[in-house]
């Protein structure tokens, strides 16, 4: 009878942590939810409901024209088709040169591999804003500037995080795949593209949606290098609702909330891929 006591005392002790661990999550996510709920909300406000004292959390009434009026203030179609070109563009470029760069990281042998692995990493160490003039003083000399090539071109030079990634889960593909690859004749090219690629979904996804997701809400590189109205994106679009004496919050908060979308959307459509890729990246070393 002791014995069945003493060992019940544990696992009591456990589901209580357990129940402590879940409560503290289901806290802690509910706070971080406020600015989004607040977000959503005042998308449907009255201007002078939005920073009412005290607090008004549901609206009243629900706006819905908020939505239309606010794609009316600005040219929303063709903000969303410059976005998605940059997007896209960054996307595939960093997907194609940091999985070749991480390809010949962890399957290559070369002199000072190992060396040249350290020195790209430690770029990560480096702030862009330390870069920022020179980089823009390069693009303007090309005459890149007021286009979208300072915005897409670096992506197919490859990110340091994304190789680092993506040499992590190469690494903990066997080496057999390989082997037995080049034993049916194919090259060095053919071992990465039709059997290492295949098995790095989940990591390639992992890449895909912090592309995506750093891209569709760029804001500086387009503040920077973009100067035509036409040429602008989603981010710079939503910037227009601040004007130097007011700013239309129900219009900007509505805006916002249809610009959230799309890296939301991706982010569920693609949850499991996501945390597969992060958790296997970091297996091996």
């Amino acid at each position: 009878m002791s014995v069945t006591t003493t060992a019940a005392a544990p696992r009591r002790s456990i589901k209580a942590w357990t129940v402590l661990a879940y409560a503290a999550l289901i806290i802690g996510s509910i706070i971080s939810l406020i600015p989004f709920f607040w977000m959503v909300t005042s998308s449907f406000k009255d201007p002078s409901k939005v920073f009412a004292d005290p607090p008004q959390w549901w609206p009243n009434p629900w706006l819905w024209s908020n939505y239309a009026k606010a794609f009316e203030k600005l040219p929303f179609a063709l903000y969303t088709w410059n976005t998605v070109k940059i997007t896209a563009t960054c996307m595939v470029g960093q997907l194609l040169s940091c999985s070749l760069v991480a390809f010949g990281f962890a399957r290559m042998r070369f002199p000072g591999r190992d060396i040249l692995f350290i020195v790209l990493l430690s770029t990560m160490m480096l702030p862009a804003q330390v870069t920022m003039i020179p980089v823009f003083k390069i693009f303007a000399t090309l005459g890149w500037y007021d286009t979208f090539l300072p915005l897409t071109v670096p992506a197919f030079f490859g990110s340091a995080f994304f190789v680092f990634l993506l040499r992590q889960y190469y690494m903990t593909i066997p080496h057999e795949m390989d082997e037995a690859a080049r034993i049916d004749g194919a090259s060095t090219w053919q071992v990465y593209w039709q059997v290492l690629l295949p098995q790095a979904k989940p990591a390639l996804a992992t890449v895909a949606i912090f592309s995506f997701m750093a891209h569709w809400n760029d804001f500086l590189g387009p503040l920077i290098y973009l100067s035509t109205p036409a040429k602008r994106t989603l981010a710079l679009g939503l910037y227009a609702f601040q004007g130097q004496y007011s700013t239309d919050w129900n219009y900007l908060m509505a805006a916002s909330t249809v610009v959230m979308l799309p890296p939301l959307i991706l982010f569920f459509a693609a949850q499991k891929y996501f945390i597969q890729g992060v958790v296997i990246s970091g297996v091996k070393g």
